[in-house]
């Protein structure tokens, strides 16, 4: 028996209507298809509901750089008033964090301040530039305590360090310039400025020393 064309009809709205759905309960699910879109696919009007937390972490698609590295500082095109081509730095090793900020164990003596840190953004693929604070002291057996934590060096003002480095494809090593401006304890007049280049190695759960 042929079935009415009303009937089948309503049968078929009703079948659309419940594959819809089902389509709607399952994307509010847990579950997320295989080809489901990216964000930058999404339709505007979703793409702006993207929480503010996640905006206030800046780009950070391909944090290559996230992780603890092993890190050189050399001097390089610093001229005749400054350190020459090849003059070591700085080494020691740098934790690049994925919320954006950095933490560096510098291999100057504990007593000059040797711990340090700074700010990060991604400025291309796999490129960063990193904001780095700070504070130098000089080493001084004979200077007074003036105050908690002093004694024994002398305060000479804060350092910021400017980098721009990027992970090559391997994201075992990066390799970028660096500038280096000394301030004095007023915070205005510079006492040095150095510049060169940077390398890092990434430190896995299996790197030595010597790695």
């Amino acid at each position: 028996m042929q079935m009415p064309k009303t009937i089948a009809l309503s049968l078929g709205v009703g079948l659309l209507g419940m594959l819809a759905a089902t389509y709607a309960n399952a994307g509010c699910s847990g579950y997320q298809p295989k080809a489901a879109l990216s964000f930058w696919q999404q339709p505007q009007s979703e793409a702006r509901l993207m929480p503010v937390g996640l905006q206030l972490l800046g780009n950070h698609d391909d944090d290559a750089i996230v992780g603890l590295w092993k890190f050189t500082f050399t001097a390089e095109g610093n001229g005749t008033a400054g350190p020459p081509d090849g003059t070591p730095i700085d080494h020691g090793y740098v934790q690049w964090h994925e919320d954006g900020t950095e933490l560096m164990n510098s291999g100057r003596a504990p007593t000059t301040g040797d711990f340090c840190m700074g700010v990060w953004e991604q400025v291309g693929r796999a490129t960063y530039k990193l904001n780095h604070f700070a504070l130098a002291w000089a080493f001084d057996a004979n200077a007074p305590v003036t105050g908690p934590g002093t004694g024994g060096a002398d305060f000479v003002g804060p350092a910021n360090i400017r980098e721009t480095v990027t992970v090559d494809r391997s994201a075992n090593h990066y390799s970028g310039h660096f500038t280096l401006v000394q301030y004095a304890a007023d915070e205005k007049t510079v006492l040095a400025t150095v510049k060169g280049v940077v390398k890092g190695t990434r430190v896995t759960v299996d790197s030595g020393v010597q790695d």
